[in-house]
């Protein structure tokens, strides 16, 4: 049964429609929504081979999970968009702000590489491209233990620690 913060009409609704979806009925969220920064992630990986990768990265834009749902042809994506709306906050709150972390972790690295093509120091696109994808593989794995019913995200100094960096 759904914990909804809106009330158990809600809850019960919602929870008769999630069944045999692909969203998770307990979280009422939806992996599909990681799927936003598979290719991101992938690029950022190649960058050392291929630098010129890096304006596929420039060209892509943080998408809500709203906005994700909306645009995308998922069977079920007016039921994501309704459950994300209901979904309990010791789920939401922390799937929110690991989806945030991963937002910034783009802008920070694509400032970072500009920097690094500004200054000639193409290895370093690499290294950053590199560490950037790790962190946001790891970020989308915690976003996906969320999805299927962990309560816990990822603070900066756990990012740090992963990271290495003091």
């Amino acid at each position: 049964m759904i914990e909804s913060d809106h009330g158990p009409e809600v809850a019960e609704s919602l929870a008769r429609r999630l069944e045999g979806s692909n969203i998770n009925p307990q979280t009422c969220l939806a992996t599909d929504y990681l799927n936003h920064f598979n290719e991101v992630v992938m690029i950022f990986g190649m960058l050392g081979d291929m630098p010129e990768m890096f304006d596929d990265i420039k060209v892509w834009e943080p998408k809500s999970y709203v906005r994700h749902f909306s645009d995308s042809n998922f069977s079920d994506r007016d039921l994501a968009i309704e459950a994300y709306e209901a979904a309990p906050g010791r789920f939401r709150i922390p799937f929110d702000s690991t989806i945030d972390q991963l937002n910034q972790q783009v802008a920070v690295a694509i400032v970072r590489i500009t920097q690094a093509l500004v200054e000639d120091r193409l290895d370093d696109v690499g290294l950053i491209g590199q560490a950037t994808s790790r962190i946001m593989q790891k970020l989308i794995d915690v976003a996906s233990g969320i999805i299927h019913g962990s309560e816990k995200g990822m603070s900066q100094a756990d990012i740090d620690a992963f990271m290495g960096t003091p």
